[in-house]
């Protein structure tokens, strides 16, 4: 993604490129990214069609500030070429691989996207969604900041992850939790964005309110969707609340009183509050300002 103002990634929608009516209406979405794909969504005989339609999608510019992603098929399919040609075409903010699995995937797929024009696509985003990338995380972590284009998040594929391995995802994902959690760690010991996988059930609304929330809690940025129903409830789960403001507000604004200037610890309404505190108050002051109005353009 381009390294302007901290753009959120509270929600990232994915949307069969296949079809129009959904490419036309993400435009109008409060949705912070919006994942066209041309892998798992798209059937063998829809693939053409789909990036035909990409291609006129991204004639025209985004909603504003929101992201826009490309998902390819992976690695070892007989389609990533042509998808390659349409992002090369279509410029987006990230191409996503899916089913990334060793350093070898992202060796692989740089080389085809320069072939095919598609290098200077400003990010790479990886999904982690099979055992043996799970257990290579930090090699391929590793070997994506160094390519082209460059690592900038990870999206978990739980559904897939819990196929290949046969772990539940029942009992508040409790099996699961090592392994997002490790996938959280990676992530951010490298600065990437890391971005939790789909709640299926979209009619649930409450089983995604408490997993998107247990996501935030874990530390994810954000949180990948099936339905343009779950954007708002990602929102706010992935926002700061708030209460997280005024105190945040609040810490920026007892270090900046001149009476105390040059103290590294200070007494905020009986909490003890030290400079890493003071950074953690800004970086939430800077997600709150870069979140939009649900339903702005």
């Amino acid at each position: 993604m381009p390294s302007d103002p901290f753009r959120p990634l509270r929600s990232a929608l994915y949307l069969p490129a296949s079809n129009q009516r959904a490419i036309d209406k993400s435009r109008s979405l409060a949705a912070d990214a919006v994942i066209f794909d041309l892998e798992d969504a798209v059937a063998p005989d829809m693939k053409a069609a789909a990036r035909a339609n990409l291609v006129l999608a991204f004639g025209s510019p985004p909603a504003s500030n929101q992201i826009r992603v490309i998902r390819v098929n992976a690695s070892d399919s007989p389609w990533l070429d042509d998808d390659l040609d349409t992002a090369a075409k279509c410029k987006p903010d990230a191409v996503l691989l899916p089913k990334v699995s060793s350093v070898k995937d992202l060796v692989d797929f740089a080389r085809r996207a320069e072939q095919r024009g598609a290098g200077s696509i400003p990010a790479l985003w990886c999904m982690i969604e099979t055992a043996q990338g799970l257990t290579q995380l930090n090699e391929i972590v590793t070997a994506g900041l160094g390519a082209q284009p460059r690592l900038a998040c990870l999206v978990v594929g739980t559904n897939d992850i819990a196929r290949e391995t046969g772990v539940s995802t029942l009992d508040q994902r409790r099996y699961l939790v090592p392994w997002l959690m490790s996938t959280v760690l990676v992530a951010k010991a490298n600065g990437v964005s890391v971005l939790d996988g789909v709640w299926n059930d979209f009619k649930n609304v409450t089983g995604f309110d408490d997993e998107a929330r247990q996501a935030q809690l874990m530390g994810f940025d954000g949180k990948t969707l099936i339905h343009p129903s779950q954007v708002d409830f990602a929102n706010a789960a992935f926002a700061p609340s708030a209460q997280a403001v005024a105190e945040a507000q609040a810490i920026v604004g007892a270090f900046a009183d001149p009476a105390n200037a040059g103290k590294a610890v200070l007494n905020i309404g009986g909490r003890m509050v030290e400079l890493l505190h003071l950074e953690m108050a800004r970086r939430t002051l800077e997600r709150a300002a870069s979140i939009r109005p649900a339903g702005s353009p």
